[in-house]
């Protein structure tokens, strides 16, 4: 069985390194996944929690180093999950 930080996806890129992934499309996936309630309480920014909206959102995080680093890291432990059939953190 692969090691998680060695998962890769469906195209064979390593989801750590987030190949071609765009900023709009981790948000997407983490709203699928945990919506805007479960954002907040695994992130604790405050883009999730007040007034969240996508727009908003990207906004703040490309503007926001240290908060698109949290959502990164959070979109690759929950992409891992899912390839490797693991529980989403």
């Amino acid at each position: 069985m692969p090691l998680p930080a060695d998962a890769r996806d469906e195209a064979g890129y390593l989801i750590r390194e987030l190949h071609g992934v765009t900023l709009a499309a981790i948000l997407d996936y983490l709203l699928a996944a945990y919506g805007w309630p479960g954002l907040d309480e695994r992130l604790k920014i405050n883009c999730f929690a007040i007034n969240p909206s996508i727009k908003s959102s990207l906004i703040f995080l490309r503007r926001t180093p240290w908060a698109r680093t949290k959502v990164e890291d959070l979109y690759v432990r929950a992409r891992t999950a899912d390839v490797l059939g693991r529980p989403r953190p």
